[in-house]
């Protein structure tokens, strides 16, 4: 977490010291990242970074807990959007940020998240499908999600669905991007593994 000098930065400030952080991680690894690169980027003083950031870490981290609460927000406006079709939202979420990350090439930090993946990045990339989350927005998302399309009766269902779709869709995020599939590729890829689930995996009894 940023220290609170950070956040009593002047907007145009922050901006400036996040873009070059951005910049920097969208280049290389976490673990290959220089401080003294997003210091030129940013066009501050080492001892500054530090006011702002316990390292480099610290300064990952922020980044890609933004970018989960920013896409946890898009999420909810696309259940809107499609009235309440969870499959829908999910989709549409998966081909816009596939699509961005195809569309801008190397130069693109989820794109360089997703391909240098491990459980603390996974951590904090799904943090917004956490069950402390779920709990704090249930009400919202609940009301939201179309439940004819499932039997969901409560919380707990709708915990487990969410991270079902979580699960898949992340998945296929990375791994389209690791294989080199073409947009079409993955989408395809995607959509049959959804429309499983939608049907079922088990041959009825009767």
């Amino acid at each position: 977490m940023p220290k609170p000098t950070f956040f009593n930065l002047k907007e145009e400030k922050r901006n400036v010291l996040v873009e070059a952080a951005k910049k920097e991680f969208s280049r290389v690894s976490l673990y290959d990242a220089s401080i003294a690169n997003i210091l030129k980027t940013a066009g501050i003083p080492r001892g500054s970074f530090y006011q702002y950031f316990e390292n480099k870490e610290d300064a990952f981290f922020y980044l890609v807990g933004e970018h989960a609460r920013k896409r946890f927000e898009t999420f909810i406006a696309l259940l809107e959007t499609h009235d309440g079709d969870l499959f829908e939202a999910t989709r549409v979420m998966f081909h816009t940020m596939l699509a961005f990350s195809y569309e801008n090439g190397q130069n693109n930090f989820i794109r360089n998240v997703l391909l240098n993946m491990n459980y603390k990045i996974e951590k904090t990339f799904t943090q917004t499908l956490t069950r402390e989350t779920i709990d704090q927005r249930y009400e919202e998302i609940f009301l939201l999600v179309n439940k004819d399309q499932f039997a969901i009766d409560n919380k707990s269902d709708l915990y487990h669905v969410l991270q079902i779709l979580s699960a898949v869709t992340f998945h296929n995020l990375v791994q389209s991007i690791a294989d080199e599939l073409t947009l079409e590729e993955a989408l395809g890829k995607y959509d049959k593994e959804i429309n499983m689930i939608k049907r079922g995996l088990c041959k009825s009894s009767s």
